[in-house]
Parts: C-alpha cells; sequence; structure tokens
C-alpha cells in the first residue's frame, strides 16, 4: 500500500499523536541516522577503496527518508536542544576502527528510533527501517571482517 506526500502529512498534521516533541524525534534521528551512515560510506570509499560497501551504504542512506521534510523542518529546534553539547565520550576516538564502532551503533540505534515511533503512525515506514536496521547488522558484521580486524 503506497501513501502519497500529501496523505502522510495530512496524517502527521491531523494526528493528535505526532504532535512537536515526536516530530522533533523523527526528525533528529532521521539526521543522525544519514549521518552516520554517510561517515561509514566515505570510510568505504575512501580509506578502503571498497566500491561495493560504498555503494550498498549509499543506497541505504538513500532510503532513510520520509515525504515530511517540510513538516520536519518546521518542527526542528536545533538551538534548544538540552543535550546539543557533546559529551567527553563523544569527542573521543582512538582510531579509525572506534569510529566505525561509534556509527554502525549510531545508525542502528537510530533506525530502531524511527521503527518504533513510526509503528505508531505508519507501520509501512516502520518497516522500512526495521529493514534498515537488519542492513547495518548485516553490513558491520561483514565490513569487520574484511577490513577493520585485518588492521
Amino acid at each position: 500500500m503506497e501513501f502519497s506526500a500529501q496523505e502522510i502529512k495530512t496524517t502527521l498534521n491531523h494526528s493528535s499523536d505526532l504532535a512537536h516533541p515526536t516530530l522533533r524525534i523523527i526528525d533528529a534521528n532521521l539526521n543522525r541516522l544519514r549521518e552516520g551512515i554517510r561517515v561509514l560510506e566515505d570510510i568505504c570509499r575512501y580509506e578502503y577503496n571498497h566500491s561495493h560497501f560504498a555503494y550498498t551504504l549509499k543506497e541505504l542512506r538513500h532510503r532513510c527518508k520520509l515525504d515530511l521534510i517540510q513538516t520536519l523542518l518546521e518542527s526542528r529546534d536545533s538551538l534548544n536542544d538540552v543535550l546539543r553539547e557533546s559529551t567527553p565520550n563523544e569527542m573521543e576516538r582512538a582510531d579509525l576502527k572506534s569510529i566505525v564502532i561509534a556509527n554502525f551503533k549510531r545508525t542502528q540505534e537510530s533506525s530502531r528510533v524511527l521503527e518504533e515511533i513510526l509503528k505508531l503512525h505508519n507501520p509501512q515506514d516502520s518497516n522500512n527501517f526495521k529493514a534498515i536496521r537488519y542492513q547495518l547488522y548485516t553490513l558491520e558484521k561483514e565490513i569487520f571482517a574484511l577490513f577493520i580486524n585485518q588492521n
């Protein structure tokens, strides 16, 4: 069953369940998910020159979207985010492996948040983010087996 962008937006705008804070959760996690995948994609592309993993991650990143860009942008309030400042652990990376680990975990966590929140509003989108999460688990294992554990 396909939903048009207007149908989804209308559902979001008229749903008491998708209040402004919920839209902020979706927006933050979509951004976090795409950014984390991009870090992994660039490492596979430029550090390891591995076109298959880079292209797979690029395709996965392009699946991380909802037809709500205007609604999400209107809900964004990054200046007043109570956890805007990084923690000391977020600023520490020992090597490339620690960056890869952090970004795989970040993407998996974000896709799980999106999966859970969207269960309330659009099961089709929820299932998309569940599939993305499981693909990330598989890619993490494959990338570690091929590159990271060799170093």
